[in-house]
């Protein structure tokens, strides 16, 4: 009888990682991958060498696209049988930008830096190969375990659980173990002809360059860099302020530059905080950029009285 996965009294990722430990190759297929999550096994891949024989295939079978756009395509593809080279290829690379902007969402954390920078080595070593199916939409989430054992070579899994730390380690899932031989070969058939099939698109190189070009990445970033986006982050209220607002025709003549722009800051300050502090030294023209600021005030106050309460 088959062992029973609900993550509830037996987690799937527990199974995985035992049954990873005594083998020499794996062939995974999933509907979708965090790359996060990778780091609650990739330990058991290392000591692989990276050969046909000696790595982890990642099938992806469905990333989620904005607008639908992957769905839209897979119906056209049912329709006319299969889609063209060029829709394959921009498929491609919008999964690639979803994947870049998996590690947009939440809190870095030195553990998830050290996960993927693992990965990324892996995925340059061949250990990890990852591909994308675009053929149409595939949801099956397999994981296949070779080893030498003539009476046990290959241990699957089957179910719902997609690679991620949720899918592979909490509740709401349910999956089996497959240890029948016949099983088991007819299994590897199924992922061998999607691997090979032409519709199955190469992504590794381009997730070893996310990871490495992301924050998780091991090239020190140039410090001019780092204040340049301190600089622009410290600066977006002005220049809303200064793209927002126009000084009043009647200071129009009265003003410089730098007051001008002094005026429509404060002016954006005013309205986003209800208050606003000029501070400047003496001679620069303060009292007159007040002014032009309460004047902005006034006219905001006869358009809607309640801006002064």
């Amino acid at each position: 009888m088959p062992r029973i996965f609900d993550n509830i009294e037996q987690k799937l990722m527990h199974g995985l990682q035992e049954t990873l430990q005594i083998s020499e190759r794996a062939d995974f297929c999933i509907g979708y991958f965090n790359l996060r999550g990778w780091k609650k096994l990739d330990e058991y891949i290392e000591n692989w060498v990276g050969t046909e024989d000696s790595c982890c295939r990642l099938l992806v079978g469905m990333q989620r696209l904005p607008g639908d756009e992957l769905r839209n395509a897979m119906n056209l593809a049912k329709q006319q049988g299969e889609i063209d080279r060029q829709t394959a290829i921009r498929l491609k690379k919008q999964l690639a930008l979803e994947f870049r902007n998996q590690l947009i969402l939440g809190i870095p954390t030195n553990e998830d830096e050290a996960g993927l920078r693992r990965l990324a080595t892996q995925i340059r070593a061949r250990k990890v190969r990852v591909k994308l199916f675009v053929k149409y939409p595939l949801h099956a989430k397999l994981y296949l375990c070779f080893r030498t054992d003539p009476n046990n070579p290959i241990t699957g899994y089957l179910g719902s659980s997609n690679l991620t730390l949720a899918g592979i380690s909490q509740q709401g899932e349910l999956n089996i173990d497959v240890l029948d031989h016949d099983a088991c070969n007819k299994l590897v058939k199924w992922f061998e002809d999607r691997w090979a099939d032409q519709w199955c698109l190469d992504i590794s190189d381009e997730l070893a360059e996310i990871i490495d070009e992301s924050w998780a990445g091991d090239k020190l970033i140039p410090p001019f860099h780092i204040y340049l986006k301190m600089a622009y982050h410290l600066s977006l209220e002005a220049r809303v302020g200064v793209s927002e607002y126009k000084i009043p025709k009647e200071f129009g003549n009265r003003l410089f530059d730098y007051q001008m722009a002094a005026v429509k800051i404060a002016a954006h300050h005013l309205n986003k905080r209800g208050g606003v502090i000029i501070g400047d030294v003496v001679g620069l023209g303060k009292t007159l950029m007040a002014t032009a600021v309460a004047h902005f005030r006034r006219r905001s106050w006869l358009r809607d009285p309640y801006l002064m309460s």
